[in-house]
């Protein structure tokens, strides 16, 4: 079987690799095409367009920036669904992925979501968290398929439950970041030995691991060689507070979240590491 492979951007190009080193037969399409010169390299059969990787591969793995590139990609004129697999790897809506879902049916092709949590060190490793929305008989036709990113594929449900999760736990990305920097800026500021505070938190039930990730990057302010851009982050809180006021909940404490990314943004920092946020709230 060949698989197809459409983004290979901070996490779609160790994913595809991650394809490449269990011996599948690949083929990729990038807008970029400088950035297939790995795979390429690596025995990746490179395409022009899109169009041509799914007209050769059975299954066709979507790892893009939001809908709207997946549509673009998939919807065109000349494309071919019928009797393709797409399994979506990126983070949009649940109203999105069902919407896509259905476009992808009416083409004759089948269509599950399989998000996943984790940056490029887990792509890389093959152990990010991926989280399937899909019928019991797709989740199990394609887990083979899956384990190659990650060992314990989860069927959270239909379509749309996955990619539900997948911003639920991106919102804490950015919550949690957000609240740590408010309260390391604090510290700093006080003059406070910032090791003791952070013996004392992670002694605590308030402790978690991104804490002491992002801890350097923030107290340096080194924001480069992302693995995950600024402007990433704001695009899923933006698609949570969306789905959040659609289901009925106050989403007030993540629009001040929303602010400061966006601050973040208006100071340069739209490609840098989403630590950043630390010099929104903290500006120097």
């Amino acid at each position: 079987m060949k698989v197809g492979f459409l983004g290979t951007g901070l996490m779609g190009l160790p994913m595809a690799q991650r394809l490449l080193n269990a011996n599948l037969e690949l083929i990729a399409y990038n807008r970029t095409l400088e950035k297939l010169a790995p795979l390429k390299e690596a025995g990746a059969e490179i395409a022009t367009h899109p169009q041509a990787v799914t007209q050769a591969a059975e299954c066709i793995i979507l790892m893009l920036t939001d809908a709207i590139a997946i549509r673009s990609v998939l919807f065109s004129d000349s494309q071919e669904l019928a009797g393709r697999t797409i399994i979506q790897m990126g983070t949009i809506s649940p109203t999105d992925s069902k919407a896509i879902r259905d476009e992808v049916v009416a083409a004759k092709g089948e269509y599950l979501e399989a998000p996943v949590l984790g940056s490029i060190p887990e792509a890389t490793a093959g152990k990010l968290i991926v989280m399937v929305g899909a019928t019991p008989e797709q989740f199990q036709r394609w887990l083979p398929l899956l384990q190659n990113f990650g060992s314990e594929p989860l069927h959270i449900g239909e379509v749309g439950t996955a990619a539900a999760v997948k911003l639920a736990l991106n919102q804490l990305i950015a919550s949690l970041t957000t609240a740590f920097a408010q309260s390391l800026g604090l510290i700093l500021r006080q003059g406070i030995d910032v090791e003791l505070f952070m013996q004392i938190l992670r002694n605590s039930a308030l402790y978690a691991p991104t804490f002491d990730k992002k801890l350097s990057r923030m107290v340096e302010r080194h924001y480069d060689n992302p693995n995950f851009p600024t402007k990433h982050l704001l695009k899923d809180i933006n698609l949570f507070i969306a789905e959040a006021e659609a289901s009925g909940l106050n989403t007030s404490g993540v629009a001040g979240v929303q602010q400061i990314i966006e601050a973040a943004l208006s100071q340069g920092f739209s490609d840098a590491d989403y630590s950043a946020l630390f010099s929104a709230v903290n500006p120097d």
